[in-house]
């Protein structure tokens, strides 16, 4: 089975680099912005007759030349932590398959001359959406497994208070300091997602991440969720801090939650059994887990 995976990845990769003169520079995983881009070059054959003609088939072979970087740099995707797309389709050769029918639709985000002989083109593909590497990927599961319910042994914590500022082009949301008040199993309601502060743990973006506590409990997986939900948003956004656009997928109001280490090749955020507690309490009042208002910072 794999031995027929690899002859048709390399068949279609052939195909794809079949104008002269292309070649590819290395292809680029974006998880903030949630695609995945590849830049194509072609030069100008001097066997042309008319320098038209070789404009043209020069500009052909740059885009040839980024479709193939693309469908290099998809099969890398970590599907999971240690599962990439390329592994995926051993399971089922279908996917590149449909795979390389994405990237043969990629669109062209940035083109020109780099010189009068060399010809770039850039290339982008989703890696959530309608039309993307998730929607060719990731399997519809059998059933949705229910939230969980909160740890009874556990007090669930109290959230740290946050400060939202607004201006007519930013919006600006900062930690604030503890609140010390009486620890409560009722909702405090009122949140419109959740952050979960990564950063310094060395997280590995995902396609299909796990939350989990740190009883190793699993709180917030992909066959929790509506399956066109995720394949249309994606699990959650990765972002570099709590100012970034990214960020503002958990809404004005976050529950902003410090991960107390990392599983499974760094890729699945582990938090306290208390903190789990509180984000699974919040989330019945709210519903911010079902519309995947989550958030990575890394």
């Amino acid at each position: 089975m794999k031995k027929k995976f690899l002859m048709l990845t390399a068949m279609i990769m052939t195909l794809l680099m079949m104008s002269a003169g292309a070649f590819a520079a290395d292809g680029e995983i974006d998880w903030d912005m949630g695609v995945v881009t590849a830049t194509g070059y072609g030069v100008t054959n001097p066997k042309f007759r008319s320098p038209a003609a070789a404009r043209l088939a020069a500009r052909d072979a740059a885009k040839a030349a980024a479709q193939a970087g693309l469908l290099e740099t998809v099969k890398g995707v970590e599907v999971e932590a240690t599962i990439t797309v390329s592994e995926y389709t051993t399971q089922d050769q279908t996917i590149i398959t449909k795979v390389a029918g994405l990237v043969k639709g990629a669109r062209v985000i940035d083109e020109g001359w780099v010189d009068n002989e060399t010809y770039f083109v850039k290339m982008e593909i989703p890696i959530f959406g309608s039309k993307s590497v998730a929607s060719n990927v990731l399997q519809r599961p059998m059933k949705v497994d229910p939230i969980p319910e909160p740890v009874p042994s556990v007090q669930p914590s109290m959230p740290t208070t946050t400060t939202t500022t607004t201006t007519t082009t930013t919006t600006t949301t900062t930690p604030g300091t503890p609140v010390y008040t009486k620890p409560t199993t009722s909702a405090i309601g009122g949140y419109t997602g959740v952050i979960i502060d990564c950063r310094g743990l060395g997280l590995k973006p995902v396609m299909s991440p796990v939350i989990k506590n740190d009883q190793g409990q699993p709180i917030y997986g992909y066959k929790n969720l509506d399956y066109d939900k995720v394949i249309e948003l994606g699990m959650a956004g990765y972002a570099p801090d709590l100012n970034s656009a990214g960020a503002a997928r958990a809404g004005r109001n976050p529950l902003i939650i410090r991960a107390v280490g990392l599983e499974n090749h760094n890729s699945n955020p582990i938090i306290s059994t208390a903190d789990a507690n509180r984000l699974l309490i919040e989330n019945k009042a709210t519903r911010f887990l079902d519309n995947l208002n989550v958030v990575f910072l890394r």
